[in-house]
């Protein structure tokens, strides 16, 4: 330890030993890097302007800082260290930056009302919401958002309205949910801030592959914000930010009758299984 880093180290005694907690290991962390990489005052200065660009590009639309750390894969491990469950749970994954208040919507209702419903393939989402036994948890709260089949959101898309591609939906006694919608398609998140150069700093492409957001909520169970993924997605071993996991992974299956629908459409069957409060250790 260098005799600065002893001197900074202490005089961190704040009353919150966590905050203290906190701050040491960042500032520890902070000048190991500089003892290792050595950066020149250009660089340091350069570094400081780039997290001042990205607090600029934040808008209530849009966290670059949520962008920034998805790609450095920051937020997926902190997710992976808060989310341990039992066996049996459905992981957990990524929020991303582009969440924001849904409509509330009846079963089977449609989230697609703008223009990509002509174009995009009609798609029916449904599955329960249980607890890891297979209890069914009426009563849930199934908020979901995706892009259009043309990757864009509606908070960053004139063609839509807003709260298009997003619903708000209340599991029925067996913990059933559905809706109808459009097939999502893959996209390159916004590269036209501090991301995307960092993206291209270390050439990496922008893509993810093409999913379904979702955020969970139940009486007495621990809050779950996951995806859907579709099989087959070409991007889903390089997603630019590291969320995919194996057991959220879904094959659409073909359908030509039921849930009124006109036409062919793809069916997508996602359960969702919750961990209670308080479960720690396997207990």
């Amino acid at each position: 330890m260098t005799p600065l880093l002893r001197q900074v180290l202490s005089q961190i005694d704040g009353p919150d030993p966590r905050v203290n907690e906190l701050v040491s290991a960042l500032v520890k962390h902070l000048h190991a890097f500089v003892e290792e990489v050595r950066p020149t005052d250009e660089e340091w200065l350069a570094g400081i302007d780039f997290l001042i660009e990205t607090g600029k590009m934040c808008t209530p639309d849009r966290n670059e800082f949520i962008l920034l750390s998805d790609m450095l894969g920051l937020t997926s491990a902190v997710d992976e260290v808060n989310n341990e469950g039992p066996e049996g749970m459905t992981p957990s994954s990524v929020e991303g930056p582009f969440h924001s208040p849904a409509p509330e919507r009846e079963a089977g209702a449609w989230i697609s009302t703008g223009p990509e419903r002509e174009r995009g393939v009609a798609t029916v989402v449904h599955g329960r919401v249980l607890d890891c036994d297979g209890t069914p948890l009426a009563g849930a709260l199934v908020d979901v958002w995706q892009a259009s089949d043309l990757g864009l959101y509606d908070t960053q898309d004139d063609a839509q309205d807003p709260g298009n591609l997003r619903g708000l939906f209340t599991t029925d006694a067996e913990g059933r949910y559905a809706f109808r919608t459009i097939r999502p398609s893959s996209y390159p998140v916004p590269t036209d801030g501090t991301a995307g150069r960092l993206l291209r700093a270390v050439g990496r492409h922008p893509m993810r592959p093409a999913h379904l957001h979702y955020r969970v909520t139940a009486g007495g169970h621990r809050p779950l914000t996951t995806h859907v993924f579709l099989a087959g997605d070409p991007y889903l071993e390089s997603d630019a930010a590291y969320a995919v996991k194996q057991e959220l992974v879904i094959e659409p299956r073909p359908r030509t009758d039921g849930w009124e629908m006109d036409g062919p459409y793809e069916e997508i069957e996602f359960d969702l299984r919750l961990v209670p409060l308080g479960w720690k250790d396997g207990r």
